[in-house]
């Protein structure tokens, strides 16, 4: 499910009319999909996220949810971050997954998020918060993920930290790393994950 790539060079979109703000956000309910799909497209504008949020929690159309997707990150800002959150814990993986791309595109906004979601008590949620770090800068993505590498109790979540730590980490991340290995020293493959991680920032840094 590709998504538009967000233009920051335009800055915020501008608010809509309010009566045609309503007149699309009634829309997004509409039986017709094409209606539905023709109203998110209208809809990337500030003060649309909540209306948005909620079509996105009921829409079960692929080609809707895209445009509810597109118009969210047109907006950019924090609501739309939070109508996106949700979309973390649902079953359906693709949902899930176009989540994932859309907060990655808006890592200005989702960083004040990352505390609770890196501290979320469903370790799914975790695993993909890290995935949120990777297109952050290098030094607010280590500082996140090696925090969180020195408080997670569960094996995969601090394997996807140091997936993403081996990719974007910098050399402050190596301690959290080697503690990480020594704590799951029975965890044959985070002990490997974290050598090569290790490995692969100070290969960057020469």
């Amino acid at each position: 499910m590709p998504l538009i790539k967000r233009d920051d060079s335009k800055g915020a979109q501008p608010r809509q009319p309010a009566a045609d703000l309503a007149a699309l956000a009634a829309a997004l309910s509409d039986p017709d999909p094409d209606r539905r799909w023709n109203a998110a497209r209208g809809l990337g504008t500030a003060g649309a996220a909540p209306a948005l949020a909620a079509a996105l929690a009921a829409e079960q159309v692929p080609q809707v949810r895209e445009a509810i997707m597109t118009a969210l990150l047109r907006i950019g800002d924090a609501d739309a971050v939070a109508a996106l959150l949700p979309a973390l814990r649902a079953q359906d993986a693709a949902l899930r997954a176009c989540a994932v791309e859309a907060l990655q595109a808006m890592p200005q906004a989702t960083l004040p998020f990352m505390t609770a979601l890196l501290s979320d008590p469903d370790s799914d949620v975790r695993i993909l918060a890290t995935e949120l770090a990777r297109n952050m800068p290098a030094e607010t993505a280590t500082a996140l993920l090696s925090d969180l590498l020195q408080r997670e109790p569960h094996p995969n979540v601090c394997g996807a930290a140091i997936d993403v730590l081996a990719e974007v980490g910098t050399t402050a991340a190596i301690p959290a790393l080697r503690a990480c290995a020594a704590r799951f020293a029975e965890v044959a493959f985070l002990r490997f994950a974290a050598a090569v991680a290790i490995d692969q920032i100070s290969g960057a840094e020469d």
